[in-house]
């Protein structure tokens, strides 16, 4: 039997970060992560392989989901069910710390202070002011950024994952595209999982199929979707109520999509059988395909770069040369031609084609704004010199062809994706030496 390392606290908090950071005010984020346990004494309620989980981290960890949860308006599912939920969660999460460090991945400073300013930009506030607020509600900074860190550390090992993962082919898009669901609406759904473990038992296949059966009759008299997600989902969604949220037919796997295919909003599916075990599954709302349009410009334009030999100053001298000739008469195109340092657009008098307004950044779409047609703009400058482009023209163009390929090319990552993850996440924690201490929920180790 293996015995714990000796440990300073440091709350195994990441998913808490993950589920609050960006939701709640910054303020409220660090009282859900902050709970005084002053002049208690914080024992141990999990194992993992060399390292432990501390009472207090449980707590903290339940008291942000238990807030989840009120916000959400949610009902409360029972205690020794919540704390069950939240550490076999603590326990994932631990594991995934313990092996993104064993492979070598590691969390820069300078990491874990862009994501601050993120964090803070969200909130429309600095990260100074994020600070004042969060050691306002009594948590240190310090613990605060560490908790960042470690969800920073979790998120490139699961990127890692998806990075060892095949590409999608466009005969896999082709595929998906020719089914009978490529056409069909979104759905937004949630879900409950009862697990049977590789290689179950009948009676263990019996005791599952009983414990869904049992959760279906309870949503049936009345029991909260949500709550019941949270007090008996084996899934990853389970501790946000069970959703999933938008998937259409084509993103989710063949057993799901045949389950709700003809469900109506607000209805729930019988228990259904898949590879991992049985699912339950709402469908909460539903929406058809969206058209796709886009706003198209069409300009040319001429560009005189700054670089070693060229300054600034005397590109801008140069550009505005190039607008009295332009102001005199002189032809656009051929100027281009003999003028513009930009090699793939000069040759063709600076013809920039059909273009969406973001393709060529934000200063050329401002420079384009308020422009008829035929009509040249001010010199302006961008990172690359110093230009002056022509608006010849704006269209709309339907892009749902594109994006619906692009869609389904991100469909089936992500379905893929999500399957790898959990699948790696089940090795861990099969894998792993667990033992839990949570009184009620003793466990032998394994």
């Amino acid at each position: 039997m293996r015995h714990p390392i000796t440990k300073s606290f440091s709350p195994r908090l990441a998913l808490l970060c993950m589920l609050t950071a960006f939701v709640l005010p910054i303020g409220a984020a660090a009282q859900l992560l902050n709970t005084d346990t002053s002049g208690e004494i914080d024992g141990i309620v999990a194992l993992v392989d060399e390292d432990v989980i501390l009472r207090s981290e449980l707590d903290q960890a339940i008291a942000g989901i238990v807030a989840q949860i009120r916000a959400r308006g949610e009902a409360m599912p029972p205690q020794h069910l919540l704390e069950s939920q939240v550490l076999e969660r603590l326990i994932i999460n631990e594991l995934q710390i313990q092996r993104a460090l064993q492979t070598g991945i590691r969390i820069s400073d300078a990491d874990i202070d862009q994501y601050m300013v993120n964090i803070a930009q969200s909130n429309g506030i600095t990260v100074q002011q994020m600070r004042q607020s969060i050691e306002a509600d009594g948590m240190e900074f310090g613990e605060f950024r560490r908790n960042i860190g470690e969800q920073l550390m979790t998120d490139r090992l699961q990127q890692r994952i998806i990075n060892g993962m095949d590409p999608i082919t466009d005969t896999e898009v082709d595929i998906l595209l020719a089914s009978e669901d490529a056409s069909g609406g979104e759905y937004n759904v949630s879900h409950i999982l009862v697990t049977i473990p590789d290689g179950a038992t009948p009676q263990q296949i019996a005791e599952a199929q009983a414990k869904a059966d049992d959760i279906y009759q309870r949503l049936q008299d009345g029991l909260d979707f949500a709550s019941a997600a949270i007090s008996y989902s084996e899934g990853q969604e389970a501790l946000q109520g069970g959703l999933v949220g938008w998937r259409d037919l084509n993103s989710v796997p063949a057993f799901f999509a045949d389950a709700i295919r003809d469900v109506e909003p607000g209805e729930i599916t019988e228990p259904v059988r898949s590879q991992v075990g049985l699912h339950i599954i709402k469908v909460n709302d539903f929406r058809e395909q969206r058209q796709v349009v886009v706003e198209e410009y069409n300009a040319r334009h001429i560009m005189v770069e700054v670089n070693e030999l060229v300054t600034p100053r005397l590109a801008m001298e140069q550009i505005v040369e190039i607008q009295e000739k332009l102001e005199d008469g002189e032809d656009f195109t051929e100027l281009a031609k003999e003028y513009s340092d930009d090699v793939s657009t000069a040759n063709i008098g600076g013809d920039m084609g059909w273009f969406p307004p973001e393709a060529y950044g934000e200063r050329v779409f401002q420079a384009l704004q308020g422009l008829d047609t035929g009509e040249t703009s001010q010199p302006f400058q961008t990172g690359s010199g110093w230009h002056i482009v022509e608006f010849l023209g704006k269209r709309e163009t339907d892009r749902t062809e594109e994006a619906i390929r692009n869609e389904a090319r991100e469909k089936i990552m992500r379905q893929k994706a999500q399957q790898e993850i959990e699948k790696v996440l089940r090795q861990f924690r099969d894998e792993a030496f667990v033992e839990i201490r949570l009184p009620g929920h003793e466990s032998d180790a394994g």
